[in-house]
């Protein structure tokens, strides 16, 4: 039994026998003792002050007393004012350090067996809560950047945070892979292309048909400058003129033709379509897998956004929505403290939140969906705040308590990102960059000595995207973040390195232990040893890693798993510089202290997969 909860039980126990009051789970709570104050875990007495009669002083003193006297995990005891400090005995911490060695997987919720496809039969489906996590949401006309980085790492993370707190998830896919900015790539492909393919140019698919949407609008804008000068000159202001060239410009009523086109199947335009977005897709895959990301399932606009039309047709059959004079289809909102969104144009063609309305729609005729969770960026928070009441109001039983996992831009030290300007940090290149950052900084530090060409490879690779992931996934989610690349390749300090780092280190230790400690004679050692503080702060940290889990999954945040993964990494450092393992002469205090570290390095291991980075053995 963990320490908490039995010290919970004997405080409850202590409550019933001193004042005949049957304590709550909300009374009975504890916390870890503050620095300053001698104790590992403190119990506010103030909620039986009343029951006690007497002051929150002496009722902490008695409680103190019945505890010392009855629970064996209590050692002794100070009182400092309404708290009662605890001080646990040796011999419990050894009985945790045993609990949590003989738990592979210690602080993570069991792993719920069972299909999340409704098709298959409800004996073989699993009762566990079904959440669906989207993320990615690429656009079919340029390759993922770093602002998709982040929003991949953190869905990806968040998917194995959800599973490690006992959801099943299926983890999603939305790509944007229809509309105007897909046609401007095809018509400058048209236009400029030459037939150039991913083969013939040697570029990935989703980087050669990014070129395009760039030179689109490098060619558009000089058309636009051109036919501003000659309104200008026939007498129009700057700011009219600037506006009616845009709209005027041939190219971007060529590309609005070939939309109109695509939108009546016209086939060789839905050809060509068909034949970029697969070099796109081809590009996408490379680039998740180098990221380590994958998805369960993948919807595309083109095939949901016809689907939204019609549930918006069936709410207005309903009288849930609205159709204006012009044919226009709106939902009123003000009674909700909002404005009137549009669902339909007056033509008859969908705006986004249609399209998501029909994705929703698809996705619960999948799925048997208890939570959905949207991983987008905070400029969408107020799409997420009307999808979601739209979403009440057409029936989804999630609709109303959808999650918008809002998070915050991406910027470099030299400004925002312009995708059609050609100034994205491209996620293919970044990754690159970090794993050859990671190789050069490894060899001037002289860490892979002894090591062939294909070991520094992958472990260059297991270091630079580590780097990468936890410099991104450390920072509060809904904050802006600056991403620098020289400092998150940094073997000291809050880094993926220096907890990957710790981890190889610890590996290092246990292969040169001669013999690995009998786990069964824990609990035997409990009368002879005596725990050193660093070794009790150790213990004690380890088994908060499933709090952690768990807070991250209420808050739906990583960074808490990073800022845990990397306080271990910390605890165990200040250890290891006090204390020895392997060169310890007491045969007994050298078990342990093996026990601690493999169980450190477990927890690391584990708490770095929940960010998806990997920990090498060697460094």
């Amino acid at each position: 039994m963990e320490i908490e909860i039995l010290i919970s039980k004997a405080a409850g126990e202590a409550v019933k026998a001193l004042y005949g009051m049957d304590a709550t789970e909300k009374m009975l709570q504890l916390q870890k003792t503050r620095s300053e104050f001698e104790g590992n875990l403190t119990l506010v007495v103030f909620p039986f002050v009343k029951a006690a009669k007497k002051s929150p002083e002496q009722t902490a003193q008695e409680i103190g007393e019945y505890l010392k006297a009855n629970c064996a995990a209590v050692e002794k005891f100070n009182v400092v004012k309404g708290f009662l400090n605890l001080c646990i005995g040796d011999g419990a911490w050894l009985q945790l350090l045993q609990t949590i060695d003989q738990n592979e997987h210690f602080g993570t919720k069991s792993v719920h067996e069972g299909s999340c496809d409704p098709s298959v039969a409800s004996d073989q489906r699993s009762s566990a809560p079904l959440v669906m996590i989207e993320y990615s949401s690429p656009n079919t006309n340029k390759p993922l950047h770093l602002g998709h980085v982040r929003n991949n790492l953190l869905g990806w993370s968040l998917a194995q945070i959800m599973e490690a707190n006992g959801y099943r998830v299926v983890k999603t896919n939305i790509v944007n892979d229809r509309g105007i900015h897909i046609c401007k790539s095809m018509l400058a492909w048209l236009k400029y292309g030459n037939g150039e393919t991913p083969e013939s140019s040697g570029k990935k698919g989703d980087h050669l048909i990014g070129d395009y949407y760039v030179a689109f609008d490098k060619h558009y804008r000089e058309e636009v400058k051109a036919l501003a000068a000659q309104f200008v000159a026939g007498g129009l202001p700057a700011d009219k003129a600037e506006e009616k060239a845009k709209q005027e410009a041939p190219l971007i009523k060529e590309a609005h033709e070939m939309l109109v086109k695509w939108e009546q199947n016209d086939p060789e335009v839905r050809a060509l379509w068909e034949k970029m977005n697969s070099w796109v897709y081809a590009g996408f895959d490379e680039t998740y897998k180098k990221m380590g990301v994958s998805f369960d399932k993948i919807y595309y606009e083109s095939q949901t956004y016809l689907k939204g039309k019609a549930k918006v047709e069936e709410g207005l059959a309903k009288g849930l929505f609205e159709r204006h004079d012009d044919g226009s289809v709106w939902a009123d909102l003000t009674n909700e403290g909002l404005d009137q969104k549009l669902l339909l144009r007056s033509d008859g063609t969908s705006v986004y939140m249609t399209q998501d309305i029909g994705t929703a729609e698809m996705r619960f005729q999948d799925y048997p969906i208890d939570k959905m969770i949207y991983v987008v960026g905070n400029e969408q928070n107020y799409h997420f705040q009307v999808l979601s009441i739209l979403l009440d109001r057409l029936g989804f039983k999630w609709g109303k308590e959808l999650v918008h996992f809002s998070y915050g831009m991406v910027e470099l030290p030299n400004g925002k990102m312009k995708s059609r300007e050609g100034t994205v940090v491209d996620a293919d290149d970044l990754m690159a960059l970090m794993v050859e950052d990671a190789y050069k900084t490894s060899m001037e530090l002289g860490k892979f000595d002894d090591m062939t060409e294909e070991e520094r490879r992958e472990i260059a690779r297991i270091v630079g995207m580590g780097a990468l992931k936890y410099f991104i996934l450390k920072v509060d989610a809904r904050k802006n973040m600056l991403f620098n690349p020289e400092e998150s390749i940094d073997f000291n300090g809050n880094t993926g390195p220096f907890i990957q780092y710790t981890y190889a280190r610890i590996r290092s230790i246990l292969r040169k232990a001669a013999s690995m400690t009998n786990m069964a004679s824990l609990a035997s050692l409990a009368s002879s040893i005596n725990l050193s503080d660093k070794e009790v702060e150790l213990i004690q940290k380890m088994n908060e890693f499933g709090a952690a889990v768990e807070q991250a999954g209420k808050d739906y945040s990583p960074s808490g798993i990073a800022n845990y993964c990397y306080e271990l990494t910390k605890v165990f450092n200040q250890f290891y510089h006090d204390y020895s393992i392997l060169n310890e002469p007491d045969e007994q205090k050298k078990a342990v202290r093996l026990v601690i570290a493999r169980n450190v390095a477990k927890i690391i291991k584990n708490g770095m997969a929940l960010l998806g980075i990997e920990v090498p053995e060697r460094m």
